[in-house]
């Protein structure tokens, strides 16, 4: 899966359910059938899509959605630090009807707080992303939109610097925002530090260095995942040798995410690292919105460029829930008929959805781009690399390392990125141990 992110989407206006995919916190009505063996009651929708909230695009959602099932009501109710709050109201029952799954929510966690949606072998029969939220051969969550990895660039900027190629490895990438910092006053790579999530973004990375469908399966047997050449070395050895070489911001720590969209759109920035979803965002706050663009991570493989795709937040259904088959048809609506991953501009949850436009740039590079979806961890192994990971107090889907990283690679501490990476296979490697018998 890929982490989560607070971010506010620019290109709600037409989105009318990115916020659905998230959420309706318990409401007081019935959800029983009526008399004519209708379904009947009220829904609340829990959602951190608050700028859709605003903007009166749920609203449309709401309307579609009550057209077709007039005896159900839909309620939203937008959370602006979701995922805080919400995993603080899941102590209680009192977290919603349907909901988007918490990004530190643990799989084995899944068949306590969720309604099981189907099988997962049935539900890949129509959805993809479904192993994104799956445990013991069931499907808790499905996907409100898919998102390819990659970066976001400036067009303009890049051609000011003389860049008129994309770079395939992460020397050329490192070389590349060298040019830019000398031939503009672009911040090359914007990290995005204050707001913390946006450091995450970097994880999505991993299995498309190697492009490789089974890295998640196979990290929870590597000692040493921080070592030369492997999928986390060369990610973090990317970011590390960007803030070394003062090619991100002067001062991470005063980083403003919402400026910074209208900031890569007018050449104040040429680069950041975010997920496919930011596309449409970017390309929204830019004067030019054919000067934004999208690119693979730097890094080929036999030639070839390696994108990962999966499932952003995931709907599901509260366990706890009076309103149970009201909740699944607001779902099963949502995917097959509100159209929001086209309007989001992401990859459709559906099997049989089409590409979105705002991937033009990697359609175009055709053979030259393999999207690549990770198998899902073998049964009885699914809480593997979290256990690790949590044991480890490392935090491979959180904020916390990579920011100490960009601190350290910024001369904040004494470390060097040897020292650095040393220390995390040294964690990581005892964590195991005790995790892996």
């Amino acid at each position: 899966m890929f982490p989560h992110s607070r971010r506010t989407r620019a290109a709600a206006l037409t989105a009318l359910a990115s916020v659905i995919g998230l959420t309706a916190a318990c409401s007081s009505s019935s959800g029983e059938s009526n008399d004519d063996g209708v379904m009947a009651g009220e829904i609340t929708v829990l959602t951190w899509r608050t700028d859709l909230l605003e903007d009166g695009t749920l609203d449309g959602y709401k309307a579609a959605f009550e057209k077709k099932y007039p005896d159900v009501t839909v309620e939203f109710e937008g959370i602006t630090d979701y995922e805080g709050e919400v995993r603080t109201r899941m102590n209680t029952d009192d977290y919603g009807d349907v909901l988007g799954i918490p990004g530190t929510i643990t799989p084995e966690q899944l068949p306590d707080f969720f309604e099981p949606l189907g099988t997962t072998e049935e539900l890949a029969q129509t959805y993809r992303f479904i192993n994104d939220k799956s445990f013991d051969g069931n499907g808790y969550g499905i996907a409100v939109v898919g998102n390819a990895q990659g970066l976001v660039y400036n067009k303009a900027v890049w051609e000011a610097a003389g860049i008129t190629e994309l770079p395939t490895t992460p020397e050329e990438f490192i070389a590349d925002l060298a040019a830019i910092a000398d031939s503009t006053d672009a911040v090359p790579l914007y990290t995005n530090y204050a707001a913390s999530w946006p450091v995450t973004q970097w994880d999505g990375h991993r299995g498309s260095i190697t492009c490789d469908e089974e890295f998640n399966r196979e990290l929870p047997q590597d000692d040493a995942p921080w070592s030369e050449g492997k999928d986390l070395y060369v990610i973090d050895s990317v970011l590390w040798d960007a803030a070394e070489g003062g090619f991100i911001e002067d001062d991470p720590t005063t980083t403003d995410w919402e400026a910074s969209k209208g900031m890569l759109g007018t050449g104040e920035i040429a680069t950041m690292a975010l997920g496919s979803w930011a596309i449409g965002q970017m390309q929204e706050a830019a004067e030019d919105p054919a000067d934004i663009g999208y690119m693979p991570f730097p890094n080929q493989v036999g030639g070839t460029f390696c994108s990962s795709i999966g499932g952003d937040y995931n709907q599901a259904i509260n366990i706890h829930s009076d309103h149970k088959e009201e909740a699944r048809a607001w779902i099963d609506w949502f995917n097959s008929e509100s159209g929001y991953a086209e309007s989001q501009g992401g990859l459709s949850p559906l099997l049989e959805g089409d590409m979105p436009t705002t991937l033009a740039d990697f359609a175009a590079l055709g053979d030259d781009l393999v999207y690549l979806e990770q198998l899902p961890a073998e049964p009885g192994k699914e809480t593997l690399v979290t256990d690790i990971d949590n044991t480890a107090e490392i935090g491979l889907q959180k904020e916390i390392y990579r920011k100490a990283l960009i601190d350290a690679a910024r001369g904040q501490t004494d470390e060097t990125k040897d020292e650095f990476f040393a220390d995390l296979n040294t964690r990581w490697a005892e964590a195991r141990a005790s995790v892996v018998s």
